[in-house]
């Protein structure tokens, strides 16, 4: 099985990433974009059949260490 993590920054939080990527486009001729933002993507395979525990489990890995839940808000995305 395997699970897609996206972690992004909540709203609300300051991404400086986001600003010089924006800033940049603008720079390069990308007037439209007016805001970016980046984020994470973790692509895992897992030994787990059970779509249920799967989720569960890769709930628990973002919790303890992909995603900084106090500022990261993380999907999860499960392929058999």
């Amino acid at each position: 099985m395997k699970a897609k993590v996206f972690v992004t920054l909540k709203n609300g939080v300051f991404d400086p990433q986001g600003k010089v990527v924006q800033r940049s486009l603008a720079t390069l001729g990308y007037a439209e974009v007016e805001h970016a933002r980046i984020g994470k993507y973790i692509e895992l395979d897992l030994k787990e059949t059970n779509p249920q525990q799967a989720e569960v489990r890769v709930k628990e890995m973002c919790q303890k260490l992909l995603a900084n839940t106090v500022i990261e808000s993380y999907k999860i995305q499960l392929e058999s």
